[in-house]
C-alpha cells in the first residue's frame, strides 16, 4: 500500500494552516511547510506563519529554515520536502503538506515535472509576478526544468529572455497538461483545497493585512533591513514586504501601503485559483459561513470535532 501524504491548499487567507494543524492533531499527523517565503527566517508576520503555540503542540517542518539572502530553487525545495515525507512515513506518522506556492506543488506532486498548462496573457502575468517575488536566478532555474539547452543559451540574469523562453517552450513543444502527467508513484497523494465564497475570503484577506501590520510588520521589515537584507532580494520582493519597503522609503504613506498589500494579496489569491484549478484529481472544499474547523476536517475524514472556524 502507498505511503498516504496528505495537501493541504488553497488561496492565501483561507485558512490552510489551522486546517492542517486540526488535521494533524486528528490523524497523528506533522505538517510540511509549502509556502516559498515561510522557509525563510526572520520573515514570520508578514508571511503569515503559524502560530508559535501550533508549532509548540504539533511538529512543524520547512519554516525558518534558511537565511532571507539565499534564493530557494524549485530543486532546493524539492529535495528537502521529499526528504522530510519520507523521515515522517519512516516514524509511522502522516505527513501533511501544506501551502499555496504552484511550483513547490508540482515539484512534489510530479516528480521535477515542470509541467504547467499556461495560457497567454494571464500566463504571462503569472510569470512575471513569480520573478518579482521569487528572483530572476529562481527562474532560470524554473527554465533549467523544463529546456535545459534554451537555459545554456540566455544569461542568469536576463529575466525577458528567461520568461520568453518559458513561454515558447510551453507553447511552442507542447509541455505536457497536469492531465497527461503522472504523479509521483511513491505516495498516495490527498488533495486537499479550500474555497470559499469570493467576497469573503477578500474581507478575510484584508482583516488579516490589518491585523499583520498591527502585530508589527513594519517593525520585521525594518529588523531585516537593519540586518542588511535588501530591497533587490527575491525574499523582500514578496507580498507584505515590497510594499512595506516602499513605505520605509517614502513612497507613500502606511494606509496606502496597506491598501497596496491588501490588492495584491486579492490578485495573488485569484492566480492561486487559477493555479490550483489545473489539478484535476483535487478535491475542493467548500467552506461557509458558519462551519466550524471540525465541519472542515469531518469533510476530509468523516470524525467530528468542534471548534469555531473564524
Amino acid at each position: 500500500m502507498k505511503n498516504t501524504v496528505y495537501i493541504i491548499s488553497g488561496p492565501t487567507a483561507s485558512g490552510k494552516s489551522l486546517i492542517a494543524y486540526y488535521l494533524a492533531k486528528r490523524i497523528n499527523g506533522e505538517i510540511v511547510n509549502c509556502d516559498s517565503v515561510q522557509l525563510y527566517k526572520y520573515m514570520d508576520i508578514g508571511s503569515a506563519k503559524p502560530s508559535k503555540k501550533a508549532m509548540s503542540e504539533i511538529r512543524h517542518h520547512l519554516y525558518s529554515i534558511e537565511d532571507p539572502s539565499v534564493n530557494m530553487t524549485v530543486a532546493d525545495y524539492r529535495k528537502l520536502a521529499i526528504e522530510t515525507i519520507d523521515d515522517i512515513l519512516a516514524r509511522g506518522k502522516t505527513p501533511i503538506v501544506c501551502g499555496g506556492t504552484g511550483l513547490y506543488l508540482n515539484a512534489i506532486l510530479y516528480d521535477m515535472d515542470f509541467g504547467a498548462a499556461p495560457d497567454d496573457e494571464e500566463r504571462r502575468q503569472e510569470l512575471e509576478e513569480l520573478a518579482s517575488q521569487r528572483g530572476t536566478q529562481y527562474m532560470h532555474e524554473y527554465l533549467q526544468g523544463l529546456d535545459p539547452e534554451a537555459a545554456s543559451r540566455i544569461h542568469p540574469n536576463n529575466t525577458r529572455k528567461i520568461i520568453r523562453a518559458i513561454e515558447a517552450y510551453e507553447h511552442g513543444k507542447g509541455i505536457k497538461d497536469l492531465s497527461e502527467c503522472e504523479l509521483n508513484p511513491d505516495y498516495d497523494f490527498r488533495f486537499y483545497a479550500l474555497t470559499m465564497e469570493r467576497e469573503w475570503l477578500y474581507e478575510r484577506i484584508n482583516r488579516r493585512v490589518t491585523r499583520l501590520i498591527s502585530e508589527g510588520l513594519v517593525d520585521e521589515v525594518s529588523g531585516l533591513l537593519s540586518k542588511g537584507y535588501t530591497y533587490d532580494l527575491p525574499s523582500m520582493k514578496a507580498i507584505g514586504y515590497k510594499e512595506i519597503i516602499g513605505f520605509l522609503n517614502g513612497e507613500y504613506d502606511l494606509f496606502d501601503a496597506q491598501e497596496l498589500i491588501m490588492k495584491n494579496t486579492r490578485h495573488y489569491a485569484k492566480r492561486q485559483y487559477t493555479w490550483l484549478k489545473r489539478y484535476d484529481f483535487i478535491n475542493w472544499v467548500e467552506i461557509k459561513k458558519g462551519d466550524t474547523v471540525g465541519d472542515i476536517v469531518d469533510g476530509i475524514l468523516g470524525e467530528n470535532h468542534r471548534e469555531e472556524y473564524v
